[in-house]
């Protein structure tokens, strides 16, 4: 510190933190948001920590001075224990036999949106037609007759009998038994349908977690008290421990293959993800490649995922560009060992 510069030594403060955050989040997928609900907060800032530690590296390198090592050493440790922030190689095979997922938070078909040129207005549905599926999860779905999607099965499970809003499992192999968890909350929910394909029978669950309400685009997040922000998002997070929990006792009693897909809204370095996806595959992880952002904003952000049980093979997942909602599909193809 004492041959640093009084510029390098306000910015190695900084480092500090950065990096004693970034560690300290590490913790988080061990802690539960229902004991520490504001602790969870910092799974959202992960991928954020991750660029400014990794910043610093490059600074104090250029700078040649010692104090790259200690952003080096976190994420190192990071690299060691946590889920990747980036993949440099992807799996991009193929079989006949693969069943195509794609999942979706199709933001209501973003049916409200008015646009200037109504002719090329498709919501989304000519998108999610050309990609083909097999099978197709949708978050935020909306009940209208511009639907144009065309499966022989499907699941439904709206938000109430007078509500046009909730969760959709749409299939191309024969749905022989369905369900949904029914969440207490306003918005979010879990389903599930059972598919059978040729001799399999598997079960897809679609998965909405407690929505944050963030709007990251408008100033503080969308909430003038900052403290009112940080209460609603902790209570937030408490919600989706109670839901995962739910989730894990239902998940319990299927012991066949599963896939697990849907909107988190949460990260893959959170409680919940960690709960989820222990002894499981993420389709990200085990085939895609970059950094598999999947919400709509300035910074790399995973809260879509694709998981599956660890005898599936992983042959392919794209994170898909399409600015009909404030989320980006998410697609692979997956397989079973005979």
């Amino acid at each position: 510190m004492k041959n640093l510069s009084f510029i390098d030594k306000v910015l190695y403060l900084l480092n500090s933190l950065a990096a004693t955050l970034l560690l300290l989040s590490y913790l988080l997928p061990f802690i539960s948001p229902s004991v520490v609900p504001v602790f969870a907060i910092l799974s959202l800032f992960v991928p954020f920590l991750l660029i400014i530690n990794l910043f610093f590296v490059i600074y104090w390198l250029l700078k040649l001075k010692r104090q790259f090592l200690i952003s080096i050493i976190v994420l190192i440790v990071g690299w060691l224990f946590t889920p990747p922030f980036y993949k440099i190689s992807s799996n991009n095979s193929s079989l006949n036999s693969d069943l195509k997922v794609m999942s979706y938070n199709v933001k209501a078909f973003d049916l409200f949106t008015k646009s200037k040129d109504s002719s090329n207005f498709s919501n989304g549905f000519d998108f999610i037609s050309d990609k083909n599926p097999d099978i197709l999860v949708i978050q935020e779905y909306y009940k209208s007759k511009k639907n144009k999607l065309s499966f022989p099965y499907k699941y439904i499970k709206l938000r109430s009998k007078k509500s046009q809003y909730g969760l959709a499992i749409y299939s191309k192999y024969k749905i022989v038994n369905s369900g949904s968890l029914d969440l207490d909350s306003k918005g979010n929910n879990i389903i599930f349908a059972d598919i059978l394909k040729n001799k399999d029978t598997i079960r897809i669950y679609n998965v909405h977690f407690e929505s944050l309400r963030i709007k990251p685009n408008e100033e503080n997040f969308g909430e003038e008290n900052s403290e009112k922000l940080i209460k609603r998002v902790s209570n937030s997070f408490k919600k989706q421990a109670e839901q995962t929990n739910i989730f894990l006792a239902h998940e319990k009693l299927w012991t066949g293959k599963k896939i697990i897909s849907g909107d988190f809204n949460n990260t893959s370095y959170s409680w919940l993800y960690h709960q989820i996806s222990d002894n499981k595959k993420d389709a990200f992880i085990e085939a895609g490649k970059g950094f598999g952002k999947s919400f709509s904003y300035w910074f790399p952000l995973r809260i879509d995922f694709i998981l599956t049980d660890k005898d599936a093979i992983v042959n392919q997942f794209l994170t898909l560009e399409n600015k009909n909602s404030d989320h980006f599909p998410i697609l692979s193809k997956i397989n079973w060992k005979d």
